[in-house]
């Protein structure tokens, strides 16, 4: 299988699973991909997802340019809607972290910036050839990178196909937090299980509000905002307040404790 599945829980671990070829993104494996993310957004039982690439030297290294250079870029632009995994990724009602274990190249950088939530090991890098191999992006990175780490920045990567280690890209904002490799799964895990103890309902709508109202210019997604929190809150009786005041507060003790 060129992409497995883990259930943990309400955890799902989705691994892309092509170690000898660094997880490239070859026609069978994005099919795959987007398989198992519309399988585990479709399924109640999972509240949180970890995305990974299997061994250590990759997350993906993007789009399987061998293959591409015996079929055509064609092949790839014409594939199904229900094909294409970061859509599907983007479109997981679940809150979906991405464990980059290695690198993360081109049509992979794309795959890490349709997550909700970066987590990087030591060992991850990242990188932009689009310009270097002359494609233009058209899974998003031309508009997600420089709204997450700047405009100059975002040109510094792109038009230079430079490496970006993971200390770095902490540093810009493109990822969370680094951590030792051989901890990196445990801690992305622990993450999604703390997500997944939230209600499930209020998780995904209020990832949609966030993700709809970044779409937006600021004053109609401070509207967004008031309009969905008018509707949703008036369904909020006062004792189901006290009740998750009470919740949070023990689990803030335990944490602190």
């Amino acid at each position: 299988m060129l992409v497995t599945v883990e259930h943990d829980g309400p955890v799902a671990v989705v691994t892309m699973n092509r170690p000898e070829a660094m997880n490239a993104l070859s026609s069978a494996l994005r099919a795959e991909l987007a398989a198992a993310m519309v399988a585990v957004d479709g399924d109640d039982s999972i509240r949180a997802v970890v995305l990974t690439g299997a061994g250590t030297r990759a997350f993906t290294a993007g789009l399987d340019l061998k293959e591409l250079g015996e079929q055509g870029l064609g092949a790839a632009n014409a594939e199904a809607p229900a094909a294409n995994p970061v859509k599907a990724i983007e479109h997981c009602r679940k809150p979906v972290i991405g464990a980059v274990n290695g690198v993360a190249i081109t049509g992979g950088f794309e795959v890490a910036l349709a997550c909700d939530i970066l987590i990087a090991s030591e060992n991850a890098r990242f990188a932009d050839t689009h310009a270097r191999v002359g494609i233009m992006p058209g899974w998003g990175l031309s508009q997600k990178l420089s709204r997450m780490i700047g405009i100059s920045r975002a040109k510094e990567l792109s038009l230079s196909g430079n490496f970006l280690d993971a200390q770095t890209a902490c540093a810009w904002g493109l990822v969370n937090r680094v951590i030792a490799a051989d901890d990196l799964l445990a801690t992305a895990k622990k993450l999604a299980a703390d997500i997944a103890s939230a209600d499930p309902a209020m998780t995904q709508a209020y990832k949609a509000l966030i993700d709809d109202g970044f779409a937006l210019p600021f004053g109609e997604a401070m509207a967004l905002e008031h309009a969905t929190s008018s509707a949703r809150n008036a369904q909020v009786k006062g004792g189901e307040v006290e009740e998750r005041r009470k919740a949070v507060m023990e689990r803030g003790r335990s944490q602190a404790g």
